[in-house]
């Protein structure tokens, strides 16, 4: 195919916007790499593909936090930004924009679509019930509930379907139900409430499925929905909530899963701006930009259905095509901490070799709704096998021939092998785009195979020099094609391979660029060892210090002299401690869900006294005061009768 008369596609991609309140885990990266190689490929393909992400910053869960942190929502989604950002990075995601859904682009655009959808008559009130937390004086969500299962009688189930018997149920069916927030019994209250009317968008949504590109399990759920007495959707919440107030509505505010989609034209809209590009050229119904959302299977619900209808209310463009993939599980569990599972970006990178990472998940993932399965054991020998043992090996045993001929390639080689490997770029192109990575590997790393094969069979080693350089140059020109296949998927490493090739620009159509002079081969990736995950240990081991270590820590007598509550701060008391002849300490202590400050004073407790002080929006914290702690209560730790203020304790 002649690549000049190609039309060259405009794409515009996103991902689902990672939440403000945490840390990136691996599960957010194995969304990335199947975006981001998607993206580069188009790129690489001669295509224009512009990759958008943004921090999804609103709603409760950031709120509380924050205030359990003694900090402004603003700070906390600062802090979580950069973090968040320069994990991305380690695993060479290439955004043309991160961005923030707290930014007056999605304020803008969150307010036009819903005045959009008002002018359309989508937008309706009633009064709804909802438990109501009376000690936080604030509305509960369902996951901040927690109670026994209306169906089987489970204790302890989190918000509006059991983990035991698996039933889905109204939230206000559960028994004896706790606010979470507060372990305090809620009531129920009334409260007006904003709808969109999304029964009327009934047969708009069921063109969109017939049209859209979305795996077909996907459309058959959504259809379902659609056939099965389809409501109209809350999208607000009450005070207090971090967000967007609606505009005309007092204490109202938008749901966090009206602005977090609309987070994806923020994040355009910002980038645009600072390209001096116009939005409506972009994203608008006459666009000629296609669109394309990947996304975890547990929101299909919301960009099928709720997200499409909220675009078609502003007449703004509606997705090209949706992209779901599964869950990732850890050596066949599900992500959870405390089983060293639940393993972080930045952890994991500090451990091995990040683009390892973006390899593996390639060599699993499909096109298909599918979980996989990262397995260690697994992991280090697909590594050492395909990158090492098959890729890399053509490379750093083929240059040691080249560098007696002063690194120059001969022109006398075996088109055969190189025809052959030639021959299956259609095929990666068309697996690329379909998504099918694990295919692809499959058929690269055969490919591969083809090559050591040839180099083993034709013994170099034996030859002499002018026939050695010549099958070099050969696996050498191999090695330049299978490059080109793998650069979309790990392309730090093959951006070396091509410095190694003295190849200045890449494309995928270009697999008959002449190579004729290399640089010395240095190693492009060592081989992985036995991946250990500190959580994974044996638990009898885990956290272990030694006595220097423990020695570090100066723990100190101290007596509350003053406690008092802090202005603006839900869970926190400010104490003012005696320390002996170490002076005073002012200290910021999550407490003051267990203790009233007028208990407080004369009481003994135990201090850390040389933690680093950490500056508060309230001041400056000079110390930790040690507590244990339950699901329903916190305890201070206090020591027994007879010691004195300032007493090292032991």
């Amino acid at each position: 195919m002649d690549n000049s008369k190609k039309t060259k596609r405009k794409i515009l991609v996103t991902q689902a916007l990672p939440y403000a309140n945490a840390p990136l885990h691996l599960g957010h990266i194995l969304e990335a790499v199947q975006t981001d190689i998607w993206t580069r490929f188009q790129n690489f393909n001669g295509n224009e593909c512009l990759f958008f992400c943004a921090d999804d910053t609103h709603g409760t869960p950031v709120m509380l936090k924050a205030n359990e942190m003694g900090i402004k929502p603003e700070e906390l989604i600062s802090d979580v930004y950069k973090d968040h950002k320069s994990s991305y990075e380690l695993y060479g995601i290439n955004f043309a924009n991160f961005y923030s859904t707290h930014s007056d682009e999605n304020r803008k655009y969150s307010e036009y679509i819903y005045e959009c959808a008002k002018n359309n008559n989508l937008i309706s009130k009633a009064n709804i019930e909802q438990y109501y937390d009376e000690k936080e004086e604030m509305f509960l969500s369902d996951r901040f509930i927690k109670g026994t299962c209306p169906k089987c009688g489970a204790e302890d189930q989190n918000g509006d379907n059991c983990g035991v018997c698996g039933a889905s149920y109204n939230v206000l069916d559960v028994k004896k139900p706790i606010s979470i927030i507060s372990n305090t019994v809620p009531i129920k209250k009334e409260s007006e409430h904003i709808f969109f009317d999304l029964p009327q968008k009934n047969k708009m949504l069921k063109d969109f499925l017939k049209n859209v590109d979305l795996q077909e399990s996907i459309k058959n759920k959504l259809n379902e929905w659609l056939n099965d007495d389809l409501k109209k959707w809350d999208i607000s919440r009450d005070a207090p909530y971090f967000g967007f107030e609606i505009p005309g509505e007092e204490n109202k505010y938008f749901y966090v899963w009206v602005d977090a989609p609309i987070g994806y034209l923020a994040s355009i809209s910002n980038w645009a701006e600072k390209n001096k590009l116009n939005m409506q050229d972009l994203w608008s119904e006459n666009s000629k930009y296609e669109i394309y959302h990947f996304i975890g299977k547990d929101i299909a619900y919301f960009h099928g259905l709720f997200w499409p209808a909220l675009l078609s209310a502003a007449n703004l463009k509606l997705p090209s095509g949706i992209n779901v993939h599964g869950f990732l599980t850890i050596n066949g569990e599900k992500m959870s901490k405390s089983k060293g599972t639940g393993i972080l970006a930045k952890e994991f990178a500090e451990i091995t070799n990040p683009e390892t990472l973006r390899y593996y998940f390639a060599a699993k993932l499909n096109n298909k709704v599918e979980d996989i399965d990262l397995n260690f054991d697994d992991y280090v020998q697909r590594i050492n096998s395909d990158l090492v043992g098959k890729y890399l090996n053509i490379a750093s045993r083929s240059a040691s021939f080249l560098k007696k001929n002063n690194n120059i390639l001969s022109t006398n080689i075996d088109s055969n092998i190189l025809d052959n490997l030639a021959s299956k770029k259609d095929e990666v192109v068309s697996l690329y785009e379909s998504r099918e990575y694990s295919k692809l590997v499959r058929i690269i790393m055969d490919l591969a195979d083809d090559v050591n094969k040839y180099i083993n069979e034709q013994t170099p080693w034996k030859k002499e020099m002018d026939e050695a350089v010549d099958i070099s140059s050969t696996a050498i020109k191999a090695f330049y094609i299978l490059s080109l296949y793998l650069h979309p998927i790990i392309p730090s490493i093959t951006n070396e391979a091509f410095k190694f090739l003295n190849i200045k620009k890449v494309s995928i159509n270009n697999v008959d660029e002449a190579v004729t002079k290399i640089n010395d081969y240095k190693p492009l990736l060592n081989r992985l060892e036995k991946i250990i995950i500190p959580e994974e240990e044996n638990m009898d081991n885990v956290n272990l210090i030694n006595i220097d270590q423990f020695s570090a820590v100066d723990l100190r007598v101290a007596k509350i002299i003053k406690a008092d509550d802090v202005e603006g701060a839900d869970k926190l008391l400010q104490l003012t401690l005696d320390v002996g002849d170490l002076g005073t300490r002012n200290v910021f202590a999550g407490i003051k869900s267990a203790y009233k400050p007028e208990d407080l004073t004369d009481k003994y407790i135990v201090l850390v006294n040389n933690l680093e002080p950490r500056k508060m929006k309230f001041g400056i914290s000079e110390g930790m005061v040690l507590a244990s702690s339950n699901d329903e209560a916190i305890y201070l730790v206090s020591p027994d009768e007879g010691a004195k203020p300032g007493m090292k304790v032991r």
